[in-house]
């Protein structure tokens, strides 16, 4: 199933599966998501949750006792139930059950909430502790922009003049090797060899937003002040780019296993919620 949310500048569907949002037009029916074509990534845009990237060997420990989790979490294959709509607005939750509690040990809500405003569409998630004890998690997005036509006359604008710090994916875990990724006036034109080594993982950025040029000229704004960590990512030959804003990001080799423990873990505490929002502006 899907639904649709529109206003006079922009429509957005999205998959019950997943919550997943897969399509942003505009209202001369141009497509800003990736289509999704398997040949390359068959996603669109999922939310990762409750972790974001890859666990070292896949598993973690709470109180001792190890579970498992594959990369990004179990969300995004899970199906949401629609729980509220308006013409330019939805909400999408999904509850814990006996088969998340195999997984993660919590008891919890997550709410997806989508809602369109002129030439923005904005992405919340709400993540409720419906259990006793305090729960660790990380949430992300990883919304794929689509580029038609040439990926390199595309490039990156960040918000801010600053040194732009990356870590280097080894094995799907972050190691300790880093590079400063070179800009002129803040950008930095697209190419795939940017991304032999998969994902840029920054864990911190003074810029807040992350503007795609098209030829030079605004295409796309992505803007996340509620998360501190981005990673962006494509594969070879794909016409698309993905910006993701995370809060957590994947294990490194030293990691101990405890969730509690893991760099860049969120905790809530019992009965409380926790709201992360960001925005795809189309400019």
């Amino acid at each position: 199933m899907t639904t649709t949310i529109s206003n006079s500048i922009l429509s957005a569907s999205i998959k019950h599966s997943g919550a997943e949002l897969f399509s942003i037009k505009d209202n001369q029916n141009n497509e800003y998501i990736w289509e999704g074509n398997p040949d390359f990534w068959g996603k669109h845009s999922p939310v990762l949750f409750p972790i974001v990237g890859t666990l070292k060997n896949n598993s973690y420990k709470i109180n001792d006792k190890e579970y498992h989790l594959p990369r990004h979490g179990f969300a995004r294959d899970m199906e949401f139930e629609l729980i509220d709509k308006s013409e330019n607005r939805v909400v999408f939750s999904l509850q814990s059950s006996t088969e998340t509690l195999t997984k993660y040990p919590f008891e919890f809500e997550l709410q997806l909430i989508y809602t369109l405003n002129e030439s923005s569409l904005t992405l919340e998630y709400k993540v409720i502790n419906k259990g006793d004890t305090t729960m660790p998690f990380s949430i992300g997005a990883h919304p794929a922009i689509a580029l038609p036509g040439n990926f390199d006359d595309y490039a990156l604008e960040f918000e801010k003049e600053e040194a732009i710090k990356y870590y280097i994916l080894e094995n799907d875990l972050i190691s300790s090797q880093t590079k400063i990724l070179e800009t002129t006036h803040n950008i930095v034109p697209l190419n795939y060899e940017l991304f032999k080594n998969d994902a840029l993982i920054f864990k911190t950025l003074e810029s807040k937003s992350l503007t795609i040029l098209k030829d030079s000229k605004p295409y796309v704004k992505v803007a996340y002040n509620d998360f501190p960590s981005l990673g962006v990512w494509t594969k070879e030959n794909a016409p698309f780019i993905c910006i993701e804003p995370w809060l957590g990001y994947s294990d490194t080799d030293e990691n101990s296993g405890d969730l509690y423990e893991k760099e860049g873990i969120l905790t809530l505490e019992e009965n409380k919620s926790f709201d992360a929002k960001f925005s795809i502006t189309i400019l």
